[in-house]
């Protein structure tokens, strides 16, 4: 198991500088002088070239990349040019908004998912089964920000029972921080639910099918363990990778959502980013979200090991 995490490791590096290459270079080319963003319309040409050399833009881009290579090693992601302070003090100000709000959307979408998932797959082709089944199309197929918009409406306007934008931190007020989340998370949830649950449903089935579900079934054991012990440990692999994978997608900021509910979080940076052409801002929130689902993708296939011990035993080459 060591051998393989440390192999992975050297993996996510290899990810990681290329990445920071194409993120770079690709940025770099796009058309515009960031000193002329910075200043505005009205600056004078003067003063233009005179930031554009003081920002070290007209060097060799090779030179550029290294410069800003070993910056972001010491965790130095340079300044936003929007919003004129460090990238690193941005992320990190929106790291708990977004990482709050995809923890919740996925605790939400999990335990749904795997309730009607279970039931769907034990009690096969019945009225609960084309209940789950219809719970999956829906979640797949309604956009995320119509519900949004419903539920701010319904919950926010018309019922009062949840605020309809911002987000309240957990350490200035826990009750109004639940409150600012929920309605959020559980538009989010209602998104990841559809694909967990068919995953789940469909994991559950073949489990059932294995043949120490049948020596389960002649020993006598209760339905609680039957289903519980060994048909959901069997059949947690698949969902455990999606979730992961769900997780990760959503840990990199949820644009859409941020931006119905005014949340300040890493997709109300991306947008911003992108509207504004902040370059430094975009190739610091790339490597962030990049380092993100590596790190995430690492932690779910390591917990895969443990739970599934023949994920482990072909990890190690016993297969």
């Amino acid at each position: 198991m060591f051998n393989y995490v440390l192999d992975r490791l050297k993996s996510s590096i290899v990810v990681l500088f290329v990445v920071s290459i194409i993120t770079f270079f690709v940025l770099m080319i796009i058309p515009g002088n960031p000193a002329q963003l910075i200043l505005g319309a009205d600056a004078t040409p003067e003063a233009i070239q005179e930031l554009h050399v003081a920002m070290g833009l007209d060097r060799p881009l090779y030179q550029q990349y290294f410069s800003w290579l070993l910056d972001l090693l010491k965790l130095d992601m340079g300044k936003s040019y929007v919003y004129g302070e460090s990238v690193t003090v941005l992320i990190a100000k929106s790291i708990p908004v977004t990482f709050s709000l995809s923890i919740f959307a996925m605790i939400m979408a999990a335990f749904i998912a795997f309730l009607f998932g279970m039931i769907s797959a034990i009690k096969k082709d019945s009225i609960a089964d084309y209940f789950s089944r219809s719970i999956m199309q829906l979640g797949a197929a309604i956009p995320s920000f119509w519900i949004g918009m419903v539920f701010i409406v319904y919950f926010g306007v018309k019922l009062k029972l949840f605020p309809v934008s911002g987000f309240i931190p957990f350490e200035v007020n826990f009750f109004r921080f639940i409150k600012s989340i929920t309605l959020p998370s559980l538009v989010l949830a209602i998104g990841e639910i559809g694909t967990l649950l068919r995953i789940i449903r469909s994991s559950m089935l073949d489990s059932l099918k294995q043949d120490y579900m049948d020596m389960a079934r002649v020993k006598g054991l209760s339905s609680f363990k039957i289903y519980i012990k060994y048909a959901l440990r069997g059949a947690l692999t698949a969902p455990l990778t999606i979730i992961g994978m769900q997780f990760a997608k959503l840990a990199g900021g949820t644009v859409v959502v941020e931006t119905i509910f005014a949340l300040p979080g890493l997709g109300r940076l991306v947008l911003t980013a992108v509207e504004h052409r902040d370059i430094v801002l975009l190739q610091g929130l790339v490597m962030f979200i990049t380092s993100t689902v590596i790190i995430i993708t690492l932690i779910v296939d390591i917990s895969v090991m443990f739970f599934n011990p023949r994920v482990k035993s072909f990890q190690q080459g016993d297969l």
